[in-house]
């Protein structure tokens, strides 16, 4: 990336070369050795399992992480949640996109079909009969494919058809459309990925693929095969993949790793954070006032790290807690006073998706030096 003409502390965090100690607070920070060894990881997993990975993009929103999931991880694409986090993945060359999600405004259904001009694999999740003749419509205006998913609720209770006979009715139209291809279904059960036992999640996940597998078995009986049965987040992959019934994963926060899903146990009663995922993101952050002794105030609050799944953990300091937010100020109990004006902090937010989309860039460091600075792609992109 050409960083001429930016200027450090007003365009950007940082430039390659750079020092961490000397990184503009607060901004976002990826160990890149943890990142790749989590990123080889699930790729070695996802193979051994026999299933393709399609990495959940809406967590980093970056094409940068996305090419390097495909090229450490083996990816076979990304999914998204929105049109406008699609156009970014493919403008960056990511070239096989779900948007998992349904997609009814018109506009934005033409948006989605016109990506297929750029040679794109366009895919879709459809919950609703409605929406299967607009998606025909801009697909044939274009003249494009759109590829659908009949998206089915598993246990979320929140979108997706529920029976058999839904499902296929479902995909009955969207094969006899013209300008569309059922391509599958989502199967996502969203609901239980951070129950913190694994018996819990296995519990439920037998429910999901139990209800998979009637359906996929009532598609083959009318002639209808699906290509993607996809599903599956970092609480519960081991389980959709070895289950014989998915043979697309979508993982995605796996990578980064936050404080909500670290507290979640393994089958082995490991947390996720320690032994089984790293913390490759953080939150870095500054030092601002000191006036306690026993008291701290840093330079990342509510603007800098979304809250919604707990506040943040402070990485490497026994002993050192953050204990409240407010715009612009985190406050940091302190109780050794060893935190100086001026010492930076490593952050870990309760959740990273939408922490991600508080920021611009991505600071990779390794071994203490800035080692690239990349554009946070689909930051904002929420259409």
């Amino acid at each position: 990336m050409d960083f001429s003409g930016l200027e450090v502390g007003y365009d950007i965090p940082a430039l390659p070369g750079m020092a961490e100690a000397a990184v503009q607070t607060p901004c976002l920070l990826l160990d890149l050795d943890a990142l790749e060894r989590n990123i080889v990881r699930m790729g070695n997993a996802a193979r051994a399992l026999g299933v393709r990975h399609r990495v959940h993009g809406k967590m980093h929103k970056s094409v940068d992480v996305a090419l390097l999931q495909a090229r450490l991880g083996g990816s076979c694409g990304v999914c998204c949640q929105k049109v406008s986090e699609a156009e970014a993945f493919v403008r960056g060359g990511i070239m096989d996109v779900l948007v998992s999600n349904q997609v009814t405004d018109l506009a934005k259904i033409d948006r989605l079909a016109r990506l297929g001009l750029r040679g794109a694999r366009v895919i879709v999740c459809v919950d609703d009969l409605s929406n299967v003749a607009d998606l025909a419509a801009a697909a044939g205006r274009h003249g494009v494919v759109v590829e659908c998913l009949v998206e089915m609720d598993v246990g979320a209770g929140r979108c997706g058809v529920r029976g058999d006979a839904a499902v296929v009715g479902l995909a009955q139209a969207i094969d006899a459309a013209e300008g569309l291809r059922f391509a599958g279904v989502q199967a996502y059960q969203g609901a239980m990925q951070h129950l913190t036992l694994f018996a819990d999640r296995k519990a439920a996940v037998q429910v999901a693929v139990a209800e998979v597998r009637a359906a996929v078995a009532a598609l083959r009986e009318v002639g209808l095969d699906c290509d993607i049965i996809g599903g599956a987040g970092t609480g519960s992959w081991p389980l959709e993949g070895g289950s014989g019934v998915y043979n697309e994963l979508q993982c995605g926060s796996y990578a980064f790793m936050d404080a909500d899903y670290g507290r979640v146990l393994d089958q082995d009663g490991r947390r996720f954070d320690q032994g089984v995922w790293e913390n490759a993101l953080f939150v870095l952050t500054s030092v601002m006032s000191h006036v306690r002794s026993d008291w701290a105030v840093c330079d990342a609050g509510l603007k800098a790290v979304a809250v919604d799944s707990g506040l943040p953990v402070v990485f490497g300091h026994e002993g050192v807690e953050y204990l409240k937010c407010s715009d612009e100020h985190g406050e940091i109990s302190d109780p050794g006073s060893v935190l100086k004006i001026n010492d930076k902090l490593r952050l870990v937010p309760g959740h990273c998706d939408p922490t991600c989309n508080l920021h611009d860039w991505f600071v990779g460091v390794r071994g203490g030096v800035v080692a690239v600075v990349w554009p946070i792609s689909a930051r904002g992109k929420g259409y």
